[in-house]
């Protein structure tokens, strides 16, 4: 049977997502359990890669395996034996060609940051704490706009990883705010490396008054990586969610 399985994990114990030798990664202790309940090696491919300290509220990997179990079965038993810190939260019977990452139309990530002297300790981890500088809201919304859409996103992956054809399409890139934190919320059908945690790098030289409109809108130009911001921490940020085709019924209602 071919399952679909809706994870979340907190990203600080892991070396990210794809196994890794000498490191521990989350995909190898979903496949370690899946091993117990199977019996036999089962090897699962997930909707996107986490780099370490990332975090995720709806990744979703797919597998076979030979044994029928239901679906809610299947999930209190993975359950049963991870971490507190990796949770199924959902599974779901899906088609044999299913595919958690080629059958994905879209991915969300979403980015939380913290502004001010002093940040609930509840956050850590979870939130990247920007100490002292506030944004112009305004400001940070323009550059939002500014990079939705199809560009060379060469300056906004990392240099030793990007690919010959570095045009990519942000479907959706917003930002709102809640008191002292602020989300920025990104969609696109895929991303390069590292290239949510420096689109927020970008943004928030903007929003602090460091770079203007103008200098982000060269960057989106096919620049190198060395013209453009910083990559922000890991904790901040959060793989929120993956879609699918309806008739497939493994998409969430948006949260």
């Amino acid at each position: 049977m071919k399952y679909c399985i809706k994870i979340s994990y907190i990203g600080k114990n892991y070396s990210g997502w794809q196994i890794q030798p000498e490191a521990v990664s989350v995909q190898e202790v979903i496949e370690k359990v899946l091993a117990k309940i199977e019996g036999s090696p089962i090897r699962i491919t997930g909707a996107g890669r986490t780099d370490k300290g990332v975090n995720a509220w709806g990744q979703t990997a797919s597998f076979s395996l030979k044994k029928n179990i239901q679906p809610e079965k299947l999930r209190l038993a993975m359950n049963f034996y991870l971490p507190d810190d990796v949770r199924v939260m959902r599974a779901y019977q899906v088609p044999e060609d299913f595919n958690a990452r080629y059958s994905a139309l879209s991915r969300e990530y979403k980015y939380f940051i913290w502004h001010g002297w002093v940040c609930p300790p509840v956050f850590n981890d979870f939130v990247w704490w920007r100490k002292a500088k506030t944004w112009d809201m305004n400001k940070a919304r323009e550059a939002c706009k500014l990079i939705e859409g199809r560009h060379n996103f060469r300056a906004f992956c990392r240099a030793v990883e990007c690919p010959d054809d570095p045009f990519r399409t942000i479907d959706s890139l917003k930002v709102r705010t809640h008191g002292n934190l602020s989300i920025i919320s990104v969609k696109a059908q895929s991303f390069l490396t590292n290239m949510v945690r420096i689109i927020v790098g970008n943004v928030d030289r903007v929003a602090s008054g460091k770079e203007s409109l103008e200098w982000l809108e060269g960057l989106l130009t096919g620049t190198e990586r060395t013209e453009s911001a910083m990559t922000v921490p890991a904790c901040g940020l959060w793989f929120w969610r993956v879609n699918y085709s309806s008739n497939l019924n493994v998409t969430e209602r948006p949260s």
